[in-house]
């Protein structure tokens, strides 16, 4: 698949949407980096990794956390990036009036019933986040935590299973080294 010049500027429009929302967030990790890392990186492991060439899958993955965690409506990206990938971002993104147990528990109900976009947006934002539990993990979380953080991560990614081999294996990859590095710390 090639892109053409409109392709480019519509990823560009949406790093920049991305950026200016979550302009004043950080991630939770000890180098308290700016989260717009965090959709980059998504975006980035599904174009690499993934070999993801959709542009509204990779749109919806530079905005994966906008109606989540600003100020930002579905409207809002409905009329900035079209009706699908509102439709997308929509389908990765919790509800935060629910308490986090019932969003936890929502994801792990969700997984296998997103489409195959958002299946796919969800596992690179899995693959991201286990990464940042191995090698910055959030400040102030406990071994114990970041091991139930990998438990439900490998439930919610189960359901997710058959979207995307090359993104399962990097997610497998990542959980093997977590995993490793947690039983490590656990046994000094």
């Amino acid at each position: 698949m090639t892109f053409n010049e409109a392709d480019l500027a519509t990823i560009l429009k949406a790093v920049k949407f991305a950026a200016h929302k979550h302009k004043r967030q950080r991630r939770k990790g000890r180098d308290a980096l700016p989260y717009i890392n965090h959709p980059i990186d998504v975006a980035e492991l599904l174009w690499r990794v993934g070999g993801v060439r959709d542009i509204d899958t990779l749109v919806a993955a530079l905005l994966h956390d906008t109606i989540e965690d600003t100020n930002t409506t579905p409207a809002d990206i409905e009329a900035e990036f079209g009706s699908h990938v509102a439709k997308l971002v929509l389908e990765v993104s919790d509800d935060k009036r629910l308490p986090s147990s019932r969003r936890k528990q929502l994801q792990i109900e969700h997984a296998p019933h997103l489409s195959f976009g958002a299946k796919q947006i969800k596992l690179g934002d899995k693959i991201n986040n286990v990464c940042d539990i191995l090698y910055a993990p959030p400040a102030g979380w406990s071994l114990q935590r970041r091991i139930e953080y990998l438990d439900w991560a490998d439930r919610v990614v189960a359901g997710l299973r058959g979207a995307n081999r090359r993104l399962e294996a990097c997610f497998d990859e990542a959980m093997g080294k977590a995993r490793a590095q947690l039983d490590e710390e656990q046994t000094c």
